[in-house]
């Protein structure tokens, strides 16, 4: 996103929220950091977020979305957004560079956010979402998805002038039912396969899609329209990334500034059946523009990172269960 369409959009949650307090004669619940409007209903499973590390890599200047790697231990994919070439890249926990791939096959126009899968057989894979529209133009996208690349001793320092070429990607082709939209959540369910887009939305809830896993790589897929979801924020449909925990049971949903969750009932026959729950908020502390945000490979952390560069990663630690 610009900087000029920043500057509007945090114009717009100043006055929206200026006109809540108004009218409503309390502080409105959204996720401004500031003593007056610090976000409300927060979750009670997880402890204050605290700053682990920073993205050391200067190549990494708009981490956009982030994942863990179910196949290496303390690795996280990550990639920038618009202007960039096809590249993904490797840190750690503490943000320490990893490695840089150059990813074949793949154009990016718009790259928002990233997921993980591992299959049957203990492969893992990436999915990478071609799915920015700021100008609501484009009418279909592409999700990349590549076998994930093997982090080895020679390539750890690599970057993108001997950056290491992954296998060819596959193209998943894919297309809103009805009208255009923007999108910065990926998310891909961690037993299924199934793929969802979220909507960005500034002045109305986001939507939710699916791409069942039987997609097909030879022609475009039309997405399935699930329903509208909403956060406990101002605006509440301005998603900027997402990832489901590594067990199936949990969605974790950001904004620029908070996080949000939700849990599967006990006894839920339907994964969909967590888009029906109320989110409750995780506070993330102080983030520049956040688009970033995972559960770790175990799940008792959740990791995020914000746009610019040498952005700080933060943590928040699930509480031991009582």
């Amino acid at each position: 996103m610009s900087r000029k369409t920043i500057t509007k959009f945090s114009a717009f949650v100043i006055f929206s929220a200026f006109v809540v307090a108004i009218f409503s004669g309390c502080h409105a619940a959204f996720p401004i950091k500031n003593e007056d409007a610090r976000p409300q209903n927060l979750s009670p499973d997880w402890a204050p977020a605290k700053v682990v590390g920073k993205i050391e890599s200067p190549e990494i200047n708009e981490s956009s979305g982030i994942a863990a790697s179910r196949c290496q231990a303390d690795v996280f994919w990550t990639h920038n957004d618009s202007g960039d070439d096809a590249f993904i890249f490797a840190i750690n926990a503490k943000g320490e560079k990893r490695g840089t791939w150059k990813v074949s096959g793949a154009k990016n126009i718009d790259w928002e956010d990233i997921a993980v899968f591992k299959d049957k057989n203990g492969a893992c894979f990436l999915y990478i979402g071609e799915i920015g529209n700021n100008k609501l133009k484009r009418a279909e996208f592409t999700i990349y998805r590549i076998r994930e690349p093997q982090i080895a001793g020679e390539n750890k320092t690599s970057d993108k002038k001997n950056a290491v070429a992954t296998e060819n990607a596959e193209a998943i082709k894919f297309k809103y039912p009805g009208e255009n939209h923007d999108a910065e959540t990926l998310m891909v369910h961690p037993k299924s396969g199934d793929i969802y887009v979220l909507t960005k939305q500034i002045s109305e809830p986001s939507v939710i899609y699916k791409l069942s896993a039987n997609y097909s790589l030879n022609e475009t897929n039309t997405l399935e329209k699930l329903v509208e979801f909403k956060v406990p924020a101002i605006p509440n449909g301005l998603l900027t990334g997402g990832d489901i925990s590594p067990d199936g049971m949990r969605v974790v949903i950001c904004d620029y500034f908070s996080a949000y969750e939700m849990i599967l009932p006990d006894g839920a026959k339907n994964f969909d059946e967590i888009w029906k729950q109320t989110p409750t908020v995780i506070d993330l502390g102080e983030r520049e523009q956040g688009e970033a945000i995972c559960y770790s490979a175990d799940a008792n952390s959740i990791f995020a990172t914000s746009e610019k560069k040498n952005s700080p990663v933060i943590q928040v630690i699930r509480k031991p269960a009582r």
